[in-house]
């Protein structure tokens, strides 16, 4: 075996774990996800079917990762973070036909007790602040906050606030990585 699995996490057959991946306390991995290389795993995590975790993510104790999620390389969930997949469930309907699929991308942050709405997806290195109720698609690195959540700024890829000047430059004060913001976008120049 290639990853670390606590004894009293349940891995149902037809599951893929990644080597160096860790999953402690409690935590059920469900027939048909796919999870990365070298991933953290934390105390009573669910990872649904059909779920995909890339390399590298860190999913923090009390997640569920519901069918229809996928989750790039190097994204981080925190804290009792929720997921939905339904956009109007009810008990004594069936709508697993309508599964809406959330997209996190590489690098993205989604911060403790955060709700994601299904159909929505979480931009490249965006920062979603804790308690944040995000119900609309997040641009690469944004910083979001509050509910319903809007964007209160930008970070970088070490996760810190970017400050423009009037050319619309920034620098990383952790990497010192250059930003550009350009018609309300922010890509990295070097």
């Amino acid at each position: 075996m290639s990853y670390f699995a606590h004894e009293t996490a349940v891995i149902d057959k037809g599951s893929q774990i990644g080597e160096g991946t860790k999953i402690w306390h409690f935590s059920h991995i469900m027939p048909n996800s796919k999870i990365g290389d070298r991933c953290n795993l934390g105390q009573n995590v669910v990872i649904s079917p059909e779920v995909i975790l890339g390399d590298n993510v860190k999913v923090q104790n009390n997640v569920s990762v519901y069918t229809g999620v996928v989750c790039e390389n190097d994204v981080f969930l925190g804290p009792s973070m929720v997921f939905t997949n339904v956009i109007n469930p009810r008990s004594a309907v069936n709508r697993k036909s309508e599964f809406k699929q959330t997209l996190v991308k590489q690098g993205a942050t989604i911060g403790a007790n955060a709700t994601v709405i299904c159909g929505n997806t979480i931009g490249e290195y965006a920062l979603i602040g804790a308690g944040a109720v995000v119900t609309k698609d997040v641009q690469a690195y944004a910083l979001v906050v509050g509910n319903p959540s809007k964007q209160i700024g930008w970070v970088s890829e070490y996760g810190h606030r970017l400050m423009f000047d009037e050319k619309g430059c920034a620098v990383c004060s952790e990497s010192n990585q250059v930003y550009q913001l350009e018609d309300n976008h922010v890509k990295r120049v070097k």
